[in-house]
């Protein structure tokens, strides 16, 4: 028997109409600008599905905006997010993507520019109730939720990288929930995902970028 809990019946605490549409959005979008981790320059979102065609009239617009921003789901200022963004100085857009069916109906794309001028994109997709996913990172495909503190690795696909990951975890007695690896071809660029039950120790990405094959460390602690 499937168990329910009270936040799958009320959901969470929310600016805006919908759980999916804009609590869902926040969400996604508040765990990329993490990821992204330097201060934001520009920010560009596809929208697909129902989010490409009620954006405007869920806020989806303005949870995406002020999530990338750093803003919670219940943070009144999602309500002014655009005069916020606009006055850090952060460009942004939004955009419809083409119909897909094979596209969850409520999916973003997030494409980032950092004023050093990295660059990042993120797929998500809202499952509901204020809960998301990320699906892509550039052009991997991944799966992972950011609900959990997190160690993300960008790697050559090459013969120990992987190890060199774990001994770090065993040495820093970090337990891990969950630990997958996604790569585009063989030999090419992989990513390493590690979901942790504790948090994430400082220094992590100094010690894991040891390694000639990693070539950047994300750290998330939720």
């Amino acid at each position: 028997m499937a168990f329910i809990s009270v936040f799958d019946v009320l959901g969470p605490n929310m600016i805006g109409p919908s759980s999916s549409h804009t609590a869902g959005a926040c969400a996604i979008s508040r765990l990329a600008g993490k990821m992204m981790g330097k201060k934001l320059a520009s920010v560009k979102f596809i929208l697909y599905g129902s989010f490409a065609k009620t954006y405007h009239g869920h806020g989806t617009d303005k949870a995406l905006l002020g999530g990338i921003m750093g803003f919670d789901t219940d943070d009144i200022r999602i309500r002014d997010s655009f005069q916020i963004a606009k006055e850090r100085g952060i460009a942004f857009s939004f955009e419809t993507g083409e119909d897909d069916a094979d596209i969850h109906p409520n999916t973003v794309d997030i494409i980032m520019n950092d004023t050093e001028g990295r660059s990042l994109s993120i797929r998500g997709e809202s499952l509901g109730g204020g809960k998301s996913h990320i699906t892509r990172i550039n052009n991997v495909e991944v799966d992972f939720s950011g609900e959990y503190p997190s160690i993300i690795v960008v790697q050559r696909d090459r013969p120990g990288v992987v190890a060199h990951i774990t001994n770090y975890l065993s040495e820093n007695d970090i337990n891990v929930a969950f630990m997958r690896l996604f790569r585009e071809s063989k030999g090419e660029t992989a990513y390493t995902i590690v979901e942790s039950d504790d948090r994430i120790p400082e220094g992590a990405a100094q010690e894991l970028m040891k390694n000639k094959n990693i070539y950047e460390v994300m750290t998330l602690q939720m």
